[in-house]
């Protein structure tokens, strides 16, 4: 067995425990406890005796496999439950009504499970107890359009925000203010009653605000703010006429800002984050270590173009073999985060196939070396797909089958490039969801 294919083996074997670290169920039970009629939540205790009823509401990729492991620890004291989740993403649960919605652009299903969780929420009172389970994409997940803006004007705007080059809080800011939950506004609709939100975070950094747009966080983000976004991405005439006359009217007054994190609301409000991408991270790197490499973790707040990311990954690569800088060979050198891809071309793919047909074109040649990337929720934009892996000799491949890889990469297609040579990475749904991680490892 040569040595690019050792590398691939290990790769798979590395990421795939880098997902596993960040299971919603292990962590769920990592930071919630029950003892007899106390919920431990981290360092918080609150009495189940003083709370009449107890309901499970959430969205997110992780949130049915969320939901079982709360289910377990409530028992018969559960009174109802909701969770909406992206289509694929469900697990066995017993009283929490799952619903399935569209996922990254909103879907009908998504806007009247959205509704149904407001109206599971409009009975609650001061003595209840509301756990909302968050995880990435519930900001797509919980698509109940502000007064005055349909369905198909917010999935107008998700898409061009998505193509734009803008970052996740930047898309998140205004998606606030674009909806009924978001910013704050689902811990608005739950108080009085005390809420617990448990997190799993997809946004670099770990901002409360920001993870599936903050629905149980205090809002620092402004309509003014949101047209500065606008301005900078040329987005004005591209946007549909309602949502900018509606941000306009916001950021004149018209209409209600988000609630901020001043708000006395939020002293009912208790926040967790139960997992991140820097926890799949480390985990990479302990497993890299029992096989043998030497790991090096890069940062897990890597953001910006996807393309120029994939370069200085791939300039990594080669300093390790001219000059065993910044550590030699055996070496598995680990980034997380998440990048954005500029579409300009008509193709398929996501960031992390571009990510890795970008990098194959820079260690085209350079042996023993393997480039991954790959998202934590088994999908990888509008694909089947969660990644892709390459090495030095993965051009030279791709050219014998009659494909540019250049080409390919202009046009947005990485999906098709890597289909044929079967270095896509198909995990199917992982019901987790920590942004990305890639890796690059070296042999001797």
């Amino acid at each position: 067995m040569n040595n690019t294919v050792i590398l691939r083996q290990d790769a798979e074997t590395i990421y795939r425990r880098a997902i596993a670290a960040v299971n919603p169920i292990t962590a769920v039970n990592s930071h919630v406890k029950r003892q007899g009629q106390q919920l431990i939540c981290d360092s918080m205790i609150f009495n189940l005796k003083d709370f009449r009823h107890i309901y499970l509401v959430g969205a997110g990729k992780a949130g049915a496999a969320m939901a079982i492991a709360m289910e377990e620890l409530l028992g018969d004291r559960l009174t109802a439950g909701l969770v909406v989740v992206k289509y694929g993403h469900l697990a066995p649960v017993k009283k929490t009504r799952i619903i399935e919605a569209g996922h990254p652009i909103p879907d009908q299903n998504g806007v009247d499970g959205a509704a149904e969780l407001v109206s599971l929420l409009e009975q609650t009172e001061n003595d209840d107890l509301v756990i909302c389970l968050i995880s990435g994409g519930g900001s797509a997940l919980l698509p109940l359009p502000a007064t005055g803006l349909t369905l198909d004007e917010k999935q107008k705007t998700t898409q061009v925000l998505l193509s734009c080059g803008a970052d996740i809080t930047e898309i998140n800011a205004i998606r606030k203010h674009l909806s009924q939950l978001k910013g704050g506004q689902l811990a608005r609709l739950i108080a009085p009653a005390t809420t617990i939100s448990l997190i799993l975070s997809d946004v670099i950094g770990d901002p409360l605000d920001s993870i599936a747009s903050g629905p149980t966080v205090g809002d620092p983000t402004t309509f003014d703010q949101c047209l500065d976004i606008i301005k900078k991405y040329q987005l004005s005439d591209t946007l549909p006429p309602a949502v900018m006359n509606h941000l306009r009217q916001g950021a004149a007054g018209a209409i209600s800002e988000t609630p901020k994190p001043d708000d006395p609301l939020f002293s009912r409000v208790s926040n967790c984050i139960i997992a991140s991408n820097c926890q799949a991270v480390e985990a990479a790197a302990e497993k890299a270590r029992e096989l043998g490499y030497q790991p090096l973790i890069l940062s897990t707040f890597i953001e910006g173009e996807t393309r120029e990311i994939a370069r200085m990954h791939a300039a990594i690569a080669r300093e390790i073999h001219q000059s065993g800088n910044p550590l030699p060979s055996p070496a598995c050198v680990i980034s997380g985060g998440e990048t954005t891809v500029t579409i300009t071309g008509n193709g398929l793919g996501g960031r992390n196939q571009e990510f890795v047909l970008a990098a194959a074109l820079d260690i085209e040649g350079l042996p023993n070396t393997v480039m991954v990337s790959i998202g934590t929720d088994g999908t990888d934009g509008p694909t089947n797909a969660a990644g892709a892996i390459a090495d030095g000799q993965t051009v030279e491949r791709a050219c014998k089958l009659g494909l540019n890889p250049r080409e390919y990469l202009e046009n947005n297609n990485a999906y098709h490039f890597f289909s044929p040579l079967h270095d896509l990475l198909i995990t199917g749904p992982t019901n987790t969801n920590v942004m990305d991680i890639r890796l690059i490892l070296t042999g001797k």
